[in-house]
């Protein structure tokens, strides 16, 4: 077991942080795939509304791999396809059935899965729909099916305190979870699981599996982060990663023959009550989550996916196929009277522009950009946090001027979308999306 120290990040001091109690919701009406929020994938529908599907049936597969399947994490009738700009698919929605069918898939026992070869358990996996679970660095696409990666990286858990933690969702499934590991080390001859160094129920429950302890604050433990500190050679750079709670999946699927919709998620932030971690299905809708949780008159934002590399939703949205954290934070947009000569012992912030930076407790997160977006000033606090060593001053200028090559030079290919950059920055510059956007042209023209 090696310990990963990483220099540089950030520790995350906000309110509204989920406790470790598990309450299993109730069934929702319906269920939902957002195939606007999977990276790169070209979704062809293989559905249309009205049309009926099991839990398992096949949705939409991607135009550059029709091998690449999605299924419906629900039974019932497709009421809603959702056609954005350039008909860009947003949503298909599926109401639920009160008795839902399954489609069924081959099941694998350990003996079989010891003695498989490794194509026909590509091919299990993709049939089975969970091929998408594998993505690839440094870009974060769709890992490719016919490819070898150098090594699979498995992260348990994110110093980010808004997502799930292993002592909760794999509570009572250890076995299940070797018997997911055991599929991955068919994959890949290198396999590596990580975990935070406080993770005292990992450590003891998966000693002989754990192969690094990531140290320090958010996000040492991001897979990209990882790879940073242990890479040795250029060729390392297309490693695979999968999530703990998603190597279950992979393992239910193959235990039980049947499309795995199950998901821990959490929800927190200083506008919920009864912040937890919540047992339910993937495709929920938001509002099934926020029931009996948010104060109605209080405008939220609701934040899918994380605190900082998550998305804006609709309150009347679902959870994506990747997601796992609900977080609502005060909307914000009001002035504040006299805010410029206020000491500001509540707002989080880095610098020591306000007092929070003596202020140790957790502080409470609004949309507020608490200032106007301005020149960069060269201030290194970006740089400072960066967890890969980036220059995120230098690569945001180099993009400006498209001098993309010289942006990857300074290592723009190593980002990992952290947002630590654009949190820290007094400039207020959406550092980490211009870089994010940058890495995804530079992927689409290689393609």
């Amino acid at each position: 077991m090696i310990s990963i120290r990483t220099k540089k990040g950030y520790k995350l001091n906000i309110a509204g942080e989920p406790s470790h109690e598990l309450e299993q919701l109730g069934r929702p009406t319906s269920v939902a795939l957002l195939p606007e929020r999977i990276p790169f994938v070209k979704p062809r529908l293989k559905v249309k509304v009205a049309d009926q599907v099991k839990v398992g049936s096949l949705v939409f597969e991607d135009k550059r791999n029709s091998d690449l399947v999605f299924l419906s994490p629900g039974g019932g009738r497709i009421t809603k396809i959702d056609f954005g700009p350039r008909r860009v698919i947003k949503e298909i929605v599926v109401e639920l059935d009160q008795d839902e069918g399954y489609e069924t898939f081959p099941i694998f026992n350990e003996a079989q899965v010891e003695n498989i070869e490794r194509q026909m358990l590509v091919k299990a996996i993709m049939t089975g729909g969970l091929w998408p679970l594998f993505r690839e660095l440094p870009f974060r696409d769709i890992a490719a099916p016919d490819s070898i990666p150098p090594s699979i990286i498995v992260s348990l858990d994110t110093n980010e305190p808004f997502q799930p933690t292993p002592e909760v969702y794999l509570k009572g499934k250890i076995e299940l979870f070797e018997f997911g590991i055991k599929i991955l080390q068919k994959l890949s001859e290198k396999l590596f699981i990580s975990t935070s160094q406080n993770r005292s129920f990992v450590l003891d429950q998966l000693n002989s599996y754990v192969t690094h302890i990531c140290e320090r604050v958010y996000p040492a433990d991001d897979p990209g982060v990882l790879l940073y500190h242990i890479k040795k050679s250029p060729d390392e750079n297309r490693a695979w990663y999968i999530s703990g709670q998603d190597v279950l999946l992979l393992a239910m699927l193959f235990k039980t023959g049947k499309y795995p919709v199950e998901r821990t998620v959490v929800i927190g932030g200083a506008l919920v009550r009864g912040k937890k971690h919540l047992l339910t299905r993937i495709g929920v809708p938001l509002n099934h989550l926020t029931k009996g949780r948010t104060d109605k008159t209080e405008k939220a934002r609701h934040i899918v996916g994380g605190i900082f590399k998550g998305y804006k939703g609709g309150k009347d949205s679902y959870m994506g196929f990747y997601e796992t954290s609900l977080v609502l934070i005060p909307e914000g947009g009001e002035k504040e009277f006299l805010g410029f000569a206020r000491p500001g012992f509540q707002k989080p912030s880095r610098s020591r522009a306000f007092l929070s930076f003596l202020n140790k407790s957790a502080l409470p997160m609004d949309c507020n950009c608490h200032g106007e977006e301005r020149a960069c000033i060269n201030c290194g606090f970006c740089a400072q946090v960066c967890p890969v060593d980036i220059l995120p001053q230098f690569t945001y200028k180099c993009i400006l001027v498209d001098e993309i090559e010289e942006a990857i030079d300074h290592g723009l290919l190593d980002c990992v979308e952290c947002g630590l950059c654009t949190y820290v920055c007094p400039s207020k510059l959406e550092l980490c999306n211009v870089m994010k956007n940058t890495k995804k042209a530079c992927y689409l023209e290689q393609l």
